[in-house]
C-alpha cells in the first residue's frame, strides 16, 4: 500500500469517527430519558441540549487548528484527534451527571474539531489530481459515521445499556489512534511527484467564490447538523412511537442516512467531469420541497423523503469541500478550512438547541422541517450565484481567462 493511499485511509477512518461521535447523544437520549430519569430527567430537549457544548467547541476549535498544525505538526495534530476523541468517548460513558456528561462531550467536541481543517487538507494534498473521487469517498466515510451512529447506538443502548453506546466506540478509536502512531509523517511533496502546479485563479473570482463558500458554511453547518441530530427522534415519532422500537428507530435512520453516502461517492464521481455548480444546483433545488413534505408528511412516505434530503445535504458537503481544493492554493487551504468550518460548526452549534426548542414549544418535529426549508432556501441562492467555469476542469485555462487576460492588458505599460 503506498503512503498516499495508507494516509487517505486514516483520514478517511477519522471522518467515520468524527461523524459518529457527534451522534452518539442524539440516539442515546432516547435511553436516557426512559431508563435514567433520576439523573437526567424524562424530557427530550434539555437532554439532547446537553450537547451544545459539544458543537460550539467543535466550531470555535476549528479555527485555530491551521496555526496549530504549522507550528506542531499535522501527524501530531491527527494523533491528538484519534487519542483525544476516542478518550472522551469513554469518559462520557463513565459519567454520571448531567454537568459530567456536558464537560465530557465539550472536551470530545475540541478534539473532534481537529478533523476537517487538517484531515480535510491532508486529504486533497494525498488525493493528487482526482480531487473530486477521494473527497466523494472520503465523504461516504464521514457518511458511514452519521449512518452508523444511531443504529449502533440503539442497538448497544438497547443491549447493554447507553453508557457502553459510548464506551465501546471511544476504545475502538483510542485503538487507531495508537495505530497511526506508527505510520511516518506523510509529505505531499514525494507523494504526489510530478503534479501540475496550482494554477494562478483571478483574485475577482477567488473572492467571489469564497464569499458564497463561506455563506454556504454558516447555512449548510445548522442544516446538516440539525437534521442528522432530529432524524432519530423523526422516526420514532412518525413510524415507530413504542419504547421497545429503539433499534427500529436506529435501523430507520440508517437507511435514511445511507441515500446520502450513495450520493457523496456519486458526486465525487461527477465532480471530475463537472463544474462544481452544474452538480450542486441539482442537489440545492431538491433540497427545500423535501423538507417542507417532512413536515406534514406521516408513515412510511417519511422514509424515501428523508433519504432526499439526506442525499441532497451530504451531497452538497462534497461539493463545498472540492470548492476549496479547486480555487484555493495548497499552502492557504489549511487555512481556509479553518475558517470555513469554524463558520460552518458554529452554524451546526445552534441546531442542537433550536431541535430542542422547537420540539418543546410545539411538540412534534414540523416546525423544525419548515425552519430547515427556510435555511436551505439561502442554500439555493448560493448555487445560483456560484461561478460556473470551463477552467475548473482543465486548470492550465485560467491563464488564458477573461479575467487573467484583462488583468495583463491594464498591467501593460502605454505605448
Amino acid at each position: 500500500m503506498s503512503p498516499n493511499t495508507r494516509q487517505m485511509a486514516f483520514i478517511n477512518t477519522a471522518h467515520t469517527f468524527t461523524h459518529y461521535s457527534l451522534l452518539i447523544l442524539a440516539t442515546a437520549v432516547l435511553a436516557i430519558v426512559q431508563h435514567d430519569t433520576a439523573t437526567f430527567g424524562g424530557d427530550y430537549g434539555p437532554v439532547l441540549a446537553l450537547g451544545t457544548l459539544m458543537f460550539v467547541a467543535y466550531g470555535l476549535g476549528s479555527l485555530p487548528m491551521g496555526w496549530l498544525a504549522e507550528h506542531l505538526g499535522r501527524k501530531q495534530m491527527m494523533t491528538a484527534f484519534f487519542l483525544g476523541t476516542g478518550g472522551c468517548m469513554v469518559v462520557a460513558g463513565l459519567v454520571s451527571s448531567p454537568i459530567g456528561m456536558m464537560l465530557a462531550l465539550g472536551l470530545m467536541g475540541a478534539f473532534s474539531a481537529i478533523y476537517h481543517p487538517i484531515g480535510t487538507a491532508m486529504l486533497v494534498e494525498a488525493a493528487g489530481p482526482r480531487v473530486g473521487r477521494a473527497v466523494g469517498i472520503n465523504g461516504v466515510f464521514g457518511n458511514v459515521g452519521v449512518a452508523l451512529a444511531p443504529v449502533v447506538t440503539a442497538f448497544l443502548a438497547a443491549r447493554f445499556g447507553w453508557h457502553w453506546a459510548f464506551i465501546l466506540p471511544g476504545l475502538l478509536c483510542v485503538g487507531i489512534g495508537l495505530f497511526y502512531l506508527r505510520e511516518p509523517a506523510f509529505d505531499a511533496r514525494h507523494g504526489n511527484a510530478g503534479a501540475k502546479p496550482f494554477p494562478e485563479i483571478p483574485p475577482a473570482v477567488v473572492r467571489r467564490a469564497v464569499i458564497i463558500l463561506m455563506a454556504i458554511a454558516a447555512v449548510s453547518g445548522l442544516v446538516f447538523n440539525a437534521f442528522t441530530l432530529l432524524i432519530p427522534k423523526l422516526m420514532e415519532e412518525r413510524l415507530a412511537s413504542s419504547p421497545d422500537l429503539l433499534p427500529v428507530v436506529g435501523l430507520l435512520a440508517f437507511l435514511a442516512t445511507l441515500c446520502g453516502g450513495l450520493t457523496q461517492y456519486t458526486v465525487g464521481q461527477m465532480i471530475d467531469r463537472n463544474t462544481l455548480k452544474a452538480v450542486f444546483l441539482p442537489l440545492g433545488v431538491v433540497l427545500v420541497p423535501a423538507l417542507l413534505g417532512l413536515s406534514f408528511v406521516d408513515g412510511w412516505l417519511v422514509l424515501p423523503l428523508s433519504g432526499v434530503v439526506a442525499a441532497s445535504i451530504f451531497g452538497q458537503v462534497t461539493v463545498n469541500d472540492t470548492m476549496t481544493a479547486r480555487y484555493i492554493a495548497p499552502a492557504l487551504r489549511a487555512k481556509l478550512y479553518s475558517v470555513r468550518f469554524t463558520i460552518g460548526f458554529l452554524g451546526a452549534a445552534c441546531a442542537s438547541p433550536l431541535v430542542g426548542f422547537l420540539h418543546e414549544a410545539t411538540g412534534n418535529l414540523s416546525l423544525a422541517m419548515v425552519v430547515l426549508a427556510g435555511f436551505g432556501s439561502v442554500t439555493l441562492a448560493c448555487a445560483l450565484l456560484f461561478p460556473n467555469r470551463k477552467e475548473e476542469l482543465s486548470p492550465e485555462m485560467w491563464a488564458r481567462s477573461p479575467e487573467a487576460m484583462a488583468g495583463r492588458a491594464a498591467a501593460a505599460p502605454a505605448e
